[in-house]
């Protein structure tokens, strides 16, 4: 997932990417095809934890377990370390019901993340769509 037409250590708009984010759910970049349009983050962690990292290279992605109060369900966000602090930055949290909880989480290792190649077409089709919105927005 690399861009040469945006570099990577350009600032970002969190609040235009998390808008461009939610603009380009859909189907084709959920996991599963489980989108729905009542609930447009479900399945849509994983991409957007990369698309997040692609705009902030310093960040980390996390995969946890969330207790939905039902059953658990594995998540993925993205964190930055400001200063001594982890910073979450979890713009697909929303999918949960109020009261779910993470219960378990570890930090992926960046360099041996074993994407599947329909994992690849889904991260990249939700890149190119974030993409060509916040072009739209510039």
């Amino acid at each position: 997932m690399t861009d040469p037409d945006v570099p990577s250590t350009l600032p970002v708009d969190l609040i235009a990417l998390r808008e461009a984010l939610e603009a380009s759910w859909s189907a084709r970049t959920s996991y599963g095809c489980v989108w729905e349009e009542s609930n447009p983050a479900l399945g849509q962690c994983y991409p957007t934890a990369r698309v997040v990292h692609h705009f902030l290279p310093r960040s980390e992605i996390v995969k946890g377990t969330v207790w939905t109060g039902v059953r658990d369900e594995i998540h993925f966000w993205s964190e930055l370390t400001v200063g001594d602090d982890a910073v979450a930055i979890d713009l697909t949290w929303q999918q949960f019901p109020p009261g779910s909880v993470v219960t378990a989480r570890e930090t992926l290792d960046r360099d041996e993340l074993g994407d599947s190649p329909a994992t690849v077409v889904r991260c990249d089709l939700l890149l190119a769509d974030v993409r060509a919105r916040l072009r739209q927005t510039a």
